[in-house]
């Protein structure tokens, strides 16, 4: 899906209405009467089918005869005039139509999957963006475009909101009026058969009049897409997302065997790896909104609240608290300064208490102490007015000193009649205000919450363990022979050959046929040994007698599976018992119990679960979700959102378990996923986890056979190892050209300072800034669905040096890809950078890009002469003093 046409319709010059009609309560009359009454300057024009004025305007007897073609048309026909209308519309130029007939939704269920392909048949066939069917429409203030059924409209402002929900729709319309809050967008989406959030938020994330994006989301076609357009908008502006946790029925997976729990923690995973922001409720979405769109970034996570009322104060801060925020430490110099403003008995704490009756100066000067202070994230101001203070004059003190300071302020005026008039003073200053000390709480809460997001979104993790050498293919031959036998599971023994074949320290183990080899098995392994009883209609032989453990000697071994058999004949005649599984008793002294599972979900594909195990797991309810790929950084946040993470790292009493190793085996199954397609779902309980490190007793493991790749079923794009290769340059030099991994920081920022100063100019177009370790992740941590960066390496010193590196961002429907190429000094005439050249014109003609372009200053003569090398067509912009190059893909082939 791509951002094509969607210009038109947001920004459309002129409108038809299919299907108009004079009725003045029809849907089209409810159009009409919306853009008539807005400031939408272009033509409206109806086509009623016949000629007669409504509302005042002249109609159309058919498309064909309107006057001009319109931008955008606006299909009110009934339901099985659709595609036909739409077919019309193409026909005479128009490519972008909304479908609003409100018959749609109340046609039955098999008629309206019937309808829906043959509107997804014209889609295919014809040039045309559609929006619905089953949409309200659509709200661009800014363009005064209200092509909606809304009957409050929207003011202009700085926040989209795009939904699934028709009632939804109207009733936050409604409440953004009453609470003064503006749009420069509002999308009902409908059943999104072709516009959807994936395009939507590609449109609106490069967007310079939209701030901040709200979604209400219910659920998701196509992960894939949503992941990648999601991941991409939320790198440039906030993005905050409402989802009921409980769905009715008609808009859940009947097919799905998960539950809405599990369903509802996988959107969550997904929103949180995609940088989004969730919240519960219209307020806090509003609210949330309204914060972040003038976002300034918190320095720390503490909040210091200033206020006359000291009760106000402290229930301020009991809120903060049980949210899961901190307040700011007030520490000994910031102590002293307030000290000099307001005496020493108001100045130990934090909350901070001026006297009832402050001045506008006091207040001005305490929140200049406050917010240079180093351990002050954020500052919120709780004024309750009293007789004798103008609330007015303080506002205006306040807003002096926020406007000019880098830490956020927040403020709340209690009270309603007498505070109205301060509300402007801070809407003027760019300050969100707020009527409620809770909603205030609350929105700075949301702001934490975005700020660990974006962590995860952009953050640089540790790198990946050198030795993790997986035997895939020793793994993918254990499968491949159960498939071939026709079984849908692996035998104890496959899965722990799987387990050990991607490092998974697992539990020797024999399999035996007989109590005597089980006597055998147990002498060779080492006493004490634990037994446990082999047969294929037993699930669960602990609960019939099936195990025994800490057994100490042969003969308690043999005893032990002489009286299970005996147990498993009396309780399951029918059970064929195929023998015994030895183990070495893998008990650990002190050692947590967790489990590691993978599940499949319809939508986004496999899911990885981690939590607090053994058998009390179900009860104990302690785990947490996330979407694979992993690193070390990932892992190790999935294992701080579980209750068991405060266990985990010890006590005076106990040693702390080894973390990075419990990171490092979820590592090793997420690859597994990757690598390994046909495994549907696997259970690991109980994995023991202590200070040696984690040790598995085994897996459960279901297989089926996979007509894709690993990668192609996950729903976020992994790192792409298979566009690895090693290249022999003409100074005789062996370099590896990859994809740019986040790991690669450090090695990334030092090539970057080793530039020569011109290069970094010729490349940046003359902005040039002193590049830090944080501002790398935008270079490193890439989405490679909609990005790639090909660098050459190579290892110097045993670390790793970047010698060159070619970049490019592919519009989201692949239309072309806009390139850079850089390579260090030392390297310029070794043919390095024909070499990435080549290596990304490959790459972007293999996946379908139409067109390679690129822009560069006239006096880099490298870059020019390296474009025509290749093909390029080169033109120079004298207007814009730059130099254009564009290389049509489908053209090119490589030299021989």
């Amino acid at each position: 899906m791509s951002v094509k046409h969607l210009d038109l319709l947001f920004k459309p010059n002129s409108l038809a209405i299919i299907g108009a009609s004079r009725d003045p309560n029809s849907v089209s009359a409810i159009l009409m009467r919306n853009l008539m009454s807005g400031k939408f300057l272009g033509p409206v024009l109806p086509v009623s089918g016949a000629q007669e004025a409504i509302f005042g305007v002249l109609s159309y007897v058919d498309v064909a005869s309107l006057p001009l073609t319109p931008d955008m048309a606006i299909i009110c026909s009934p339901a099985h005039e659709i595609p036909d209308r739409l077919v019309e519309l193409v026909d005479n130029g128009t490519h972008v139509a909304v479908i609003m007939d409100p018959g749609y939704a109340l046609l039955e269920a098999k008629e309206r999957a019937l309808m829906d392909e043959k509107i997804r048949k014209v889609l295919r066939e014809k040039d045309i963006r559609v929006l619905g069917p089953g949409s309200l429409g659509m709200i661009v203030p800014a363009s005064g475009v209200n092509a909606s059924l809304s009957r409050v409209g929207a003011k202009e402002g700085r926040i989209a909101f795009v939904t699934q929900s028709d009632s939804l729709f109207e009733s936050v319309l409604d409440w953004a009026r009453t609470n003064n809050v503006g749009f420069s967008h509002c999308i009902s989406l409908g059943r999104q058969l072709d516009v959807d959030f994936s395009c939507v938020l590609d449109y609106l994330g490069s967007d310079p009049a939209t701030k901040a994006i709200l979604l209400y989301v219910e659920n998701i076609q196509d992960a894939r897409r949503f992941m990648s357009a999601t991941r991409a908008s939320a790198r440039n502006k906030p993005i905050l997302v409402i989802r009921p946790r409980r769905l009715p029925c008609d808009l859940r997976d009947a097919a799905s065997e998960l539950t809405e729990m599990d369903q509802d923690q996988i959107y969550d995973a997904a929103f949180r790896r995609a940088g989004m922001v969730r919240v519960d409720d219209i307020d806090s979405l509003f609210e949330g909104a309204r914060t972040l769109a003038n976002y300034k970034p918190l320095r720390g996570n503490g909040l210091a609240i200033m206020t006359n009322g000291q009760s106000i104060g402290l229930l301020a801060a009991d809120t903060l608290i049980n949210g899961g925020g901190e307040l700011a430490a007030i520490n000994e110099e910031t102590q002293l300064k307030l000290e000099e403003i307001l005496g020493q008995e108001r100045c130990s704490d934090n909350p901070v208490t001026l006297p009832y009756n402050a001045t506008p100066d006091t207040y001005a000067r305490v929140l200049s102490v406050l917010v240079r202070a180093a351990d002050v994230g954020c500052v919120l101001i709780l004024h309750v007015p009293f007789q004798g203070t103008s609330s007015l004059e303080i506002a205006q003190a306040v807003t002096q000193v926020a406007k000019t300071s880098r830490c956020l302020v927040l403020a709340n005026w209690l009270g309603e009649e007498t505070v109205q008039d301060t509300k402007e003073v801070f809407e003027e200053a760019a300050i969100p205000v707020f009527d409620r000390p809770g909603k205030a709480i609350m929105a700075y809460l949301h702001m934490l919450r975005y700020k660990r997001t974006q962590k995860i979104l952009m953050q640089t993790p540790d790198s990946l363990p050198a030795d993790f050498f997986p035997d895939t293919e020793h793994a993918l031959q254990i499968i491949k022979t159960a498939l071939d036998e026709d079984r849908n599971h692996l035998t104890e023994d496959e899965s722990r050959q799987v387990l050990a074949a991607y490092g998974v320290p697992v539990v020797e183990t024999r399999i035996c046929k007989s109590a005597m080899q089980a006597v055998e098995a147990a002498s060779e392994i080492g006493f004490p040994v634990a037994l446990k009883i082999r047969s294929p209609q037993i699930t669960q032989p602990f609960d019939i007698g099936g195990i025994a453990l800490d057994l100490t000697t042969p003969d308690l071994v043999f005893e032990a599976a002489a009286n299970m058999s005996a147990r498993v004949h009396a309780q399951v005649p029918n059970a064929y018992i195929e023998g015994f599984t030895v183990q070495k008793m893998g008990r650990r002294p002190g050692a947590h119990e967790l489990f590691i599972s993978i599940f499949t979900d319809k939508v986004f594909g496999p899911v990885l679960r981690f939590g607090h195990g053994g058998v009390s797991a179900p009860v104990i309810n302690d785990h947490s979700v996330t979407l694979p790929p992993l690193n070390m950084g990932l892992a190790k946040e999935l294992i701080s959102r579980t209750r068991i993470y405060k266990l985990l790292q010890g006590s005076r009493r106990q040693a702390a378990a080894d973390i990075d190793d419990i990171c490092l085996a979820l590592i090793q199954i997420s690859q597994m996923v990757i690598d390994l397609p046909q495994i549907v779902t696997l259970e690991m309980n109980p994995i023991f986890a202590d200070d040696l490190g984690v040790l598995a007793l085994g897996a459960r493991i279901w297989i089926q056979p996979s007509l894709v790749t690993g990668p192609e079923r996950l729903a976020i794009r992994p790192y792409p190892r298979e566009l690895e290769e090693c290249v022999r340059l003409k100074n005789g030099e062996q370099v590896l050209l990859r994809p740019i991994r986040p790991e690669d920081a450090q090695a990334h920022l030092d090539f970057i300072h080793n530039l020569p100063e011109e290069d970094l100019r010729l490349r940046f177009f003359g902005l040039v800034q002193n590049f830090v370790l944080s501002d790398m992740p935008k270079f490193t941590q890439i989405d490679y669905d909609r990005e790639m960066a090909f660098i050459a390496t190579q290892n110097v010193d045993g670390q790793p040096k970047t010698l060159g590196v070619v970049r490019t961002s592919t519009k989201p429907d692949n239309s072309s890809a806009e390139f850079a190429i850089i390579i260090s000094a030392d390297m310029k005439g070794s043919g390095l950078g024909s070499v990435l050249f080549e290596k990304m014109i490959r790459y972007c003609k293999g996946r379908g890009t139409r067109y390679l372009e690129g822009q560069t200053m006239p006096r880099n003569k490298g870059m020019i002469g390296l474009a025509k090398r290749f093909g390029l067509n080169v033109s120079h912009n004298y207007e814009e003093e730059l130099v254009e190059m564009r290389l049509p893909l489908w053209e090119w082939e490589p030299k021989s």
